[in-house]
C-alpha cells in the first residue's frame, strides 16, 4: 500500500489494521481523515507545521507593535478576515488598512500571545491562543489593559502558512488615565517625555 504525498495510510509503518486499533476511526468519525476504498487516509502533521504557524503568529504580533505594515500584510491571504471583538474585516486589504491608518506613531502597543493550541489538518489549520495586550496613547494620557482568546484559521500557500482568519473575543478588558498616576514615567520609540 502507498500513500500519495502529503497523507499517509497510517502513522508508524504498521498495518490499516494496527491504526484503526489505535482509534484512527474515531479521528476519521470526528473529521480529521478520509476514507477511501477502505483504507484510511491520515493527514501528515509535524512538528515543522506546528512551528511554522507559530512563528507565523508572532511575526504578526511583531509587525502589529512596530507598525511594518508591508510585512503585517503579508502574514495573510487575500481574502483573509477578522473579527476583533465584534470589529469585523472582510478581506485583507479592509484590515491592513484599518491597523494602518489607526495605530498610528505616538501609539505604543504591546500584543503578547501564549499558550498555543493548534490542529493541523492537511493544508488547513486552526489555533486558539490567549492573548495579553496594552495600548497607551500618551497624547491622550490614555492606557488600555486587556486579554483575550484569539481563534485563528490558517492555510498553507506556496510561500507558506498564512492567515485565513484571525479574531478574539474579550476577557476582560481595563482602561484608565495617566493622571491617576503621577508618578508614571514612559520612554521609548515615539515616547522621550517623561509624564
Amino acid at each position: 500500500m502507498t500513500a500519495s504525498s502529503g497523507w499517509l495510510a497510517d502513522r508508524g509503518g504498521t498495518s490499516v489494521e494496527g491504526v484503526r486499533r489505535r482509534g484512527i476511526d474515531a479521528r476519521l468519525r470526528a473529521g480529521s481523515g478520509t476514507r477511501d476504498g477502505g483504507v484510511i487516509y491520515v493527514a501528515r502533521v509535524t512538528s515543522t507545521d506546528v512551528d511554522e504557524i507559530c512563528r507565523l503568529k508572532y511575526r504578526y504580533l511583531r509587525t502589529l507593535d512596530t507598525k511594518q505594515w508591508d510585512e503585517f500584510e503579508q502574514c495573510f491571504v487575500p481574502e483573509a478576515t477578522g473579527d476583533y471583538n465584534g470589529l469585523v474585516f472582510d478581506d485583507r486589504a479592509a484590515l491592513v488598512g484599518y491597523m494602518r491608518e489607526n495605530v498610528v506613531e505616538g501609539m505604543i502597543t504591546l500584543h503578547q500571545a501564549h499558550h498555543p493550541e493548534i490542529t493541523v489538518q492537511g493544508d488547513t489549520a486552526t489555533g486558539h491562543w490567549y492573548l495579553q495586550d496594552k495600548v497607551i496613547v500618551e497624547a491622550f494620557r490614555f492606557v488600555l489593559e486587556g486579554a483575550a482568546i484569539y481563534t485563528d484559521r490558517y492555510v498553507r500557500t506556496p510561500a507558506g502558512w498564512r492567515v485565513a482568519h484571525t479574531g478574539y473575543r474579550r476577557t476582560y478588558e481595563m482602561t484608565w488615565s495617566m493622571d491617576d498616576v503621577p508618578s508614571l514615567k514612559i520612554s521609548g520609540p515615539g515616547s522621550h517625555t517623561h509624564v
